[in-house]
C-alpha cells in the first residue's frame, strides 16, 4: 500500500494530471487546483498515490527550522481528492506523520477521521450549504423570522443591488472597512485570486449601493463545479446598520434559484455568523481539521510564545 504512495516536491508535480484528477473527483474543491494553491499556498509539495489517483496537496511552511503543514489562507478545505479507502487514507496520514513534527490542515468533508492514529486530533468544524435548486419562494419561505425582519430593515433603506462591481473599487473598499487590517501579501494573494477567477468567468463581485451611491457591502463569489462558493465579503458600518449583507444575499439567491447548484458559505464556527448563514436556510456540512504535534517540548513552547 505504501509503495503506491510518493511525495512530490512542487517541481515533481505533473500538474496536468493533478489538475485532472482534482477536477474529476466528485468531492472537488476550487482551492485543491494547481493554480488556486500556487496563489494561496505559493510553496506546497503533494502525496500522490499511484498514477494520480489520489492526490493531497501539501502547503508546506518553515519556522524555527521545522518544516510544517497548514492551511493557507482563503483556503477552506483541501486534503484527499478523490476520498480514498480507508486503508489509503490510513497511508496517508502515516506518511505524513512520519514526514512532519507539526501539522494543523484541513480535510474536506468527504474525507472522514481516520481512528487510532497517536497524537492526531480530528476536530469537526461547520461549513453552510443552500441549495438553490427550487424557485425562489420556495427557498424564501425557509428565511428565519430574524432574516426577515432584517430584509425588512433593508428594504425601508433605499438599498440598490449592482452586479460587477471593479476589482479595485472592491479591495479598495475591503482595505477601508476591515477591523482587522490584511497584511499586504494577503491582499496581494486576494487579488490575485479574485483576477484569475474574473478571467476564466467563474469570479464575481457583487455589491449593494446606499440612497446616497455609496457601496456599503459587497460579496466576492466564486463559482466551481455545483457550488457558488461565497469567498470573501465586508460591509462598512453603514452597511450593517442598513443590513445590507441581508438584501445583497436575498438578492443574489433571487438571481440563482432554479439553478442545480448550492451557496457554500464557507462556513463559521462563530456562532453570530453561523446564525446569519442559517438564517437563510443554509444547512451545516462538517468538515475536520487536523493537529498533530510532535514537536520537541522546547520547540513546542518556543511556538506558542511566537505565534
Amino acid at each position: 500500500m505504501k509503495s503506491n504512495l510518493k511525495y512530490l516536491s512542487h517541481r515533481s508535480i505533473d500538474f496536468n494530471k493533478w489538475d485532472l484528477c482534482v477536477d474529476k473527483a466528485f468531492n472537488s474543491r476550487i482551492y485543491a487546483n494547481s493554480w488556486f494553491l500556487d496563489r494561496t499556498a505559493v510553496e506546497w509539495d503533494a502525496l500522490v498515490y499511484g498514477d494520480y489517483e489520489y492526490v493531497m496537496p501539501l502547503p508546506v511552511r518553515r519556522k524555527l527550522g521545522i518544516r510544517y503543514l497548514y492551511q493557507p489562507l482563503y483556503s477552506q478545505q483541501l486534503g484527499i481528492f478523490p476520498p480514498p479507502p480507508s486503508e489509503v487514507a490510513v497511508a496517508y496520514f502515516e506518511d505524513l506523520q512520519q514526514r512532519f513534527s507539526y501539522i494543523d490542515i484541513q480535510l474536506n468533508s468527504s474525507n472522514l477521521p481516520v481512528r487510532d492514529l497517536k497524537k492526531v486530533n480530528f476536530t469537526g468544524r461547520k461549513n453552510f450549504l443552500l441549495p438553490v435548486g427550487a424557485e425562489y419562494h420556495s427557498i424564501e419561505a425557509a428565511y428565519s423570522a430574524n432574516t426577515r425582519r432584517n430584509l425588512s430593515k433593508a428594504g425601508a433603506g433605499s438599498l440598490t443591488y449592482a452586479e460587477g462591481i471593479p476589482l479595485e473599487a472592491y479591495l479598495g473598499f475591503k482595505q477601508q472597512n476591515l477591523p482587522v487590517k490584511i497584511s499586504k501579501e494577503g491582499m496581494q494573494k486576494l487579488k490575485s485570486i479574485i483576477a484569475y477567477c474574473q478571467y476564466k468567468g467563474i469570479g464575481e463581485i457583487e455589491g449593494v449601493y446606499s440612497a446616497n451611491n455609496n457601496l456599503c457591502a459587497a460579496v466576492f463569489f466564486c463559482r466551481w463545479k455545483e457550488r457558488v462558493i461565497y469567498m470573501n465579503a465586508v460591509s462598512s458600518e453603514a452597511g450593517k446598520e442598513s443590513r445590507a449583507m441581508f438584501f445583497l444575499i436575498d438578492r443574489f439567491i433571487q438571481s440563482v434559484a432554479g439553478q442545480d447548484i448550492a451557496i457554500d458559505f464557507e462556513g463559521s464556527m462563530i456562532p453570530g455568523i453561523a446564525r446569519f448563514f442559517e438564517g437563510f436556510g443554509a444547512v451545516p456540512e462538517v468538515y475536520y481539521q487536523v493537529k498533530y504535534n510532535h514537536l520537541p517540548a522546547v520547540l513546542s513552547w518556543i511556538k506558542k510564545i511566537t505565534e
